[in-house]
């Protein structure tokens, strides 16, 4: 999806015109929610989820995730609803068999850091998965779904964008009003530098102390995976089909690759073979080295594979020890 401008802070005519769109929308995911029936399972569920509609970090913090509960022995299995893909499922993903057309791109990603179940039911991906040995259920964009009940859930948010005009979809980026979703949550997580950081305690902190003064807040930054790869003056032609496609251009500027095209694509974008032909072949006559996210490169036809590289990032947070102390004490009760 792409995001309308008027999403943002400044949230101009059209937002106010669509507010009572807006306020319908928050009065159904609140009557969806008061109507749940959330079912307790045998094993540990953290939920990663958000409050704005699209990216904001989730698939970060669920391979950070998965990463820190595989090194304490704890068997992470990810329930995923499989965002784009055709599966119903319950399906254990299969980087080798399944395609992003049958389980969505993020789900591949995962599966390289821990087992994926994708479902439809979340409840009963999580069943699959326990089947198979889960010992912690990481449950993928589930915050706004009552399916399961959750012993610790993250609010992840994008710090440069915040809580956009804090308005509800279709007036504002909202899934939920903030008044609504922060009391749910077990901590806030900020995505961004700290000059976004900044932005956001300028703009949001206030709301935050009034509403949930208490809630935990810790700030993360995606840093580039140290693969030995020298990007200094490489011409790329870089292609993002992401939340924000500028942060991934930002960080190859950053990383000193000359950036000779920038081609922002909507979320999920299906990478046709028109598409990459079209790609390669302008990459090709600028002598430049075609460049995409991982996320995108889960999507990319087997053909075109071994053409694009691929720019790996990770989540650091700041005081993670903390933070894990405060997740073992949630899931070991």
């Amino acid at each position: 999806m792409q995001t309308p401008d008027f999403w943002s802070r400044k949230p101009g005519l059209k937002s106010l015109l669509l507010s009572p769109l807006g306020a319908l929308y928050a009065a159904g995911t609140k009557r969806r929610l008061a109507k749940g029936a959330p079912e307790r399972l045998s094993v540990p569920v953290i939920c990663v989820g958000n409050l704005n509609a699209g990216g904001t970090g989730k698939t970060p913090v669920c391979i950070w995730l998965a990463m820190e509960l595989s090194a304490m022995g704890m068997n992470p299995h990810i329930v995923s609803r499989g965002y784009g893909g055709k599966l119903e499922g319950p399906v254990r993903v299969n980087e080798q068999r399944h395609s992003a057309d049958e389980v969505g791109d993020e789900p591949l990603l995962l599966s390289a850091f821990a087992p994926v179940t994708v479902a439809k039911d979340r409840a009963a991906g999580a069943k699959a998965a326990i089947a198979e040995g889960a010992g912690v259920i990481i449950l993928d964009d589930g915050f706004q779904n009552p399916a399961l009940e959750t012993d610790f859930a993250f609010i992840v948010v994008d710090a440069k964008v915040g809580f956009g005009n804090g308005r509800c979809i279709p007036a504002g980026p909202l899934r939920e009003p903030i008044s609504m979703g922060l009391p749910r949550a077990s901590a806030l997580l900020r995505i961004g530098d700290a000059e976004a950081q900044a932005d956001f305690d300028t703009h949001w902190q206030d709301d935050i102390n009034r509403i949930t003064p208490d809630l935990p807040q810790y700030q993360g930054h995606l840093e580039t995976l140290q693969t030995g790869m020298d990007w200094d003056s490489m011409p790329v032609f870089a292609f993002a089909g992401i939340g924000r496609p500028e942060k991934f251009f930002k960080t190859l500027k950053g990383l000193g690759a000359e950036l000779i095209h920038a081609e922002a694509l909507a979320d999920h974008q299906p990478l046709s073979d028109r598409l990459m032909s079209r790609l390669l072949s302008d990459a090709k006559t600028h002598g430049a080295q075609l460049v995409t996210t991982e996320k995108d490169a889960a999507r990319l036809p087997q053909k075109y594979r071994q053409k694009v590289l691929t720019l790996p990032v990770r989540l650091q947070i700041e005081g993670a020890d903390a933070l894990k102390q405060s997740l073992i004490a949630a899931i070991n009760p």
